[in-house]
């Protein structure tokens, strides 16, 4: 059995590296603060995070997805009975909801988003 050893893999042909036609890496990810003054605390192929009101943002891709079958999941990064909801897939963002359990309203949080898919 040999061992590869690298810092940085790419595909020849530009995108996402394969094996065996399986993406090696996320197509883009985020986490972010959401609450005062939207920010990303870290992130891949995400330029920016658009504040749209209390509990809704939208995730914009650096490099847009090749089209809106992806997958994308979402969490909330703390256990204090928030949930998430992702609406909206486009090519070029996705968008996230975050509600109190309790309440059932739209509310400011942090969260983090995973997305899975080709891009362009």
């Amino acid at each position: 059995m040999s061992t590869i050893k690298a810092n940085d893999i790419q595909n020849a042909s530009g995108g996402i590296p394969t094996v065996k036609g399986q993406r090696l890496i996320p197509t883009a990810w985020v986490n972010f603060n959401g609450t005062g003054t939207v920010a990303i605390r870290d992130s891949e192929n995400v330029s920016s995070i658009t504040d749209n009101g209390t509990g809704d943002y939208t995730v914009n891709f650096t490099v847009a997805m090749s089209n809106a079958d992806y997958s994308a999941v979402s969490s909330s990064t703390s256990s204090s009975g928030m949930n998430t909801s992702l609406d909206t897939l486009t090519t070029t963002s996705v968008a996230i909801y975050i509600k109190h359990n309790d309440t059932h309203t739209l509310t400011d949080h942090s969260a983090a988003i995973t997305v899975m898919g080709g891009q362009a």
